[in-house]
């Protein structure tokens, strides 16, 4: 089956990798909206002309199935888009309900985009599941930027997050939940600052066997290393083609980018 996957830029590829993972077979399409990067910032209106001229892209190429690998295009556009196409749009939802039923009443941060906390979607979600009141939502903006630009452990990304997390006492937290798909880069980062016992939760793994069981794939759940050696590898283990905004991305610096952040999310991936 060929899968489309589509993201405001590269966190995307967070969601790509856990595929590889649990659907190695597949064949690939990925949309990185790099000229609009980052959405989290973005007025509505806009978002949903992004994610609805993707969409439209990825299903022209080929795309059977579309991931909007992005929390902030789920929680804005994804209803709109639904009633554009017939094939099954899978959106990206923050995994609150885990976190609160593994919490065991401790509480349960919720690290995301301005855009996706601000939206009904979370909101509601929220409503459903914390019945207790357990969740605290924390806007993230800037990793986006610095997981763009791979600064996965620099100074900045350290003294953004400690700044950032300083109103809180970190001991009173079970759970971190990842509301957006560039935050899986900066798993060491919250590790440290919150300790060997937090749950850090993302929406991948969930997303990739939603989609398995929406279209009767089966999953093979290996844990083979997916350690990329050279930039061309990332088209071909599983096969994967690479927009950058509708731009086929064929030049060796942009894949040996694609490259280290796979690398990178192979490392952090059981963090």
């Amino acid at each position: 089956m060929k899968i489309g996957l589509m993201d405001s830029g590269m966190g995307g590829l967070s969601v790509l990798h856990e595929a590889f993972h649990l659907l190695p077979n597949e064949e690939y399409l990925f949309y990185a909206d790099v000229d609009h990067v980052p959405y989290g910032l973005k007025k509505p209106e806009e978002i949903i002309s992004y994610t609805t001229d993707i969409v439209e892209f990825l299903i022209s190429k080929g795309a059977e199935v579309v991931i909007i690998a992005c929390n902030t295009a789920t929680s804005v556009a994804i209803e709109k888009v639904r009633k554009l196409y017939d094939i099954p749009i899978i959106g990206m939802e923050p995994a609150v309900k885990p976190a609160v039923h593994n919490s065991h009443n401790k509480r349960v941060m919720v690290m995301a985009t301005p855009v996706t906390i601000r939206e009904n979607k979370l909101k509601t979600l929220i409503d459903k599941v914390d019945t207790e009141h357990l969740c605290d939502l924390l806007p993230m903006p800037r990793l986006v930027e610095f997981a763009e630009n791979e600064m996965y452990e620099s100074h900045e990304a350290y003294d953004y997050v400690i700044k950032e997390l300083k109103p809180y006492d970190l001991s009173v937290y079970s759970e971190l939940v990842l509301g957006c798909t560039h935050f899986n880069y900066f798993k060491p980062i919250y590790r440290n600052l919150f300790g060997d016992e937090i749950e850090i939760i993302d929406g991948n793994n969930g997303t990739i066997r939603h989609l398995a069981g929406k279209c009767g794939l089966t999953i093979e759940n290996t844990d083979k290393k997916l350690k990329y050696k050279e930039p061309t590898e990332v088209l071909t283990h599983p096969k994967v083609t690479y927009y950058a905004s509708g731009r086929l991305i064929t030049d060796e610096k942009m894949l040996t980018h694609i490259m280290r952040m796979h690398n990178r999310l192979e490392e952090v991936r059981h963090i």
